[in-house]
């Protein structure tokens, strides 16, 4: 058979990942933190785009824009509906202030602060009530004052400041002491001389280098410290383990005293740190906002605080592309304006999925908003996806690190999805948070006469309608962090 070249005709279906495709697949699952910070880096790199940092004028007074922009569609913050048609989302709050005219009510220049022909009077000044509070003292600055007393010479005092450095947030000593002392250029000795002085320093506990040596050291504060607590610290490991007999040995006291003995530990703080240092954790920020409607329902908005308001200048745009000298230019202004109006609608789409998606949520899981876990559903991504006609990994991304507060309390939109457990007899099935709750509920009842072994828990589950394994409610127990029988029935022995 001879080989001869020749053209062949074919038509076939693919999917092209455009960058632009790739950029909206990725602003879908990033979250609200990593959106603004994404959102600022397009601004830099694109001269056309600019934040809206613009109040909303009023329909009494509103002022002529002196530069007209185009968010290339719609503009974002004006096309997100909320869960009712008679409520729409609204984006603006008033939540603005004025900085043009002093408090009081006087000029803004020194002579007008002052008060008297430009002399400033601290004595009779109204000054802010707020500067006079004394701040919260920092761990740095509490033991930087004991250094200051308690250490006179200078060498062990800058051995004491470079160890204070070496403290981390729970008040534990980081780092070696032979690194500290070849970084200061002394002996080993002298830094550990210095560190045995500093042990004595308040909180109790603190330059500890671990937890074993934080309680000796609280211990020792308290005069406490004795031959069998000795023992006692040096075993934490059998203490883990609940090993009290192999205790009760090691340490040689009954069992009475070695129950007072981890009533002491218990008692002891571990992060003896963490009552300096206040600083204040980061709230997390909800993406979507519930809240019940007052005709009945619930009205599902999103929060205007996560969304950035990103506009394209396109009066800029004409202004730059109409002097472009060359074809390199006008092709870069180009490929701007087209970056720029994609990201918008990138954005816009983002909102309206999130929405659409928080907004099913709602409706599938409305029992357990209004009676509590107990009535969490089984659910996934499927069920989903299919009432809002997306595909699972277009949900799959959209829940990904994103939050909604509700009535109860603040969720990651995640948490709504869980497996379902069969019911007993071709019941209902029960969603598997649900059935966590349950076992939950029913350990912190339980008696120190009646403990609940995982057999027994899966008898009372089966007859409320659960078919469940002893292996599962075993498995749910220990990512409870839920000791087993027995040791919950030695705990509740020791504390009676």
């Amino acid at each position: 058979m001879a080989l001869s070249p020749r053209l062949d005709l074919r038509q076939t279906q693919s999917l092209v990942m455009t960058p632009q495709l790739q950029q909206a697949i990725k602003l879908l699952q990033l979250s609200n933190i990593e959106l603004t910070a994404f959102v600022e880096e397009e601004m830099e790199r694109n001269p056309l785009l600019e934040a809206d940092d613009r109040e909303r004028p009023t329909a009494e007074d509103a002022p002529a824009d002196p530069e007209p922009r185009s968010t290339a569609d719609e503009p974002l913050v004006d096309s997100l509906p909320g869960q009712q048609e008679e409520t729409p989302l609204d984006l603006d709050y008033d939540n603005t202030w004025n900085n043009d005219s002093p408090a009081d009510g006087g000029g803004d220049s020194l002579t007008d602060w002052g008060g008297r022909g430009g002399r400033l009077d601290f004595e009779d000044s109204d000054g802010n009530f707020e500067q006079t509070v004394a701040r919260e003292i920092s761990l740095r600055d509490h033991l930087v004052s004991q250094i200051n007393v308690d250490l006179t010479d200078p060498a062990d005092r800058l051995i004491g400041l470079h160890l204070v450095e070496l403290v981390d947030e729970a008040g534990y000593l980081i780092g070696s002491l032979e690194e500290a002392a070849a970084t200061l250029g002394c002996s080993l000795e002298r830094v550990e001389a210095v560190l045995v002085r500093l042990h004595r320093f308040d909180p109790p506990g603190i330059f500890a280098r671990n937890l074993a040596e934080c309680l000796m050291l609280q211990l020792r504060d308290k005069n406490r410290f004795d031959p069998a607590m000795q023992s006692l610290i040096e075993h934490l490991d059998m203490l883990a383990r609940r090993e009290l007999t192999a205790l009760m040995r090691v340490c040689g006291v009954d069992a009475e005293d070695l129950a007072e003995m981890i009533a002491e530990i218990r008692a002891l703080d571990p992060k003896p740190a963490l009552a300096f240092d206040h600083a204040v954790a980061q709230p997390i920020t909800p993406d979507v906002l519930m809240r019940p409607a007052p005709g009945g329902g619930w009205i599902v908005e999103l929060n205007s605080d996560t969304l950035p308001r990103v506009l394209v200048n396109t009066r800029y745009y004409t202004k730059v592309a109409t002097s472009a000298r060359n074809k390199e230019e006008k092709t870069y202004l180009s490929e701007r304006f087209q970056s720029a109006n994609w990201l918008v609608k990138s954005l816009h789409q983002r909102a309206n999925t999130i929405l659409k998606v928080a907004s099913e949520l709602v409706r599938q899981q409305e029992a357990f908003f209004q009676k509590g876990i107990q009535h969490l559903r089984p659910l996934v991504l499927r069920d989903i996806a299919g009432a809002i006609s997306m595909h699972e990994s277009t949900v799959s991304r959209v829940t990904a690190n994103k939050y909604m507060a509700t009535p109860r309390g603040i969720y990651e939109l995640k948490y709504f999805f869980t497996q379902a457990i069969a019911g007993s007899d071709g019941g209902e099935s029960h969603s598997a948070e649900s059935v966590r709750h349950r076992i939950k509920a029913l350990i912190d009842a339980e008696s120190p006469q009646d403990i609940l072994s995982d057999d027994r828990i899966v008898e009372i589950l089966k007859a409320d309608s659960v078919d469940i394994a002893r292996r599962t409610v075993a498995k749910y127990r220990e990512a409870m962090h839920i000791a087993s029988s027995v040791q919950r029935r030695r705990e509740k022995a020791m504390s009676t």
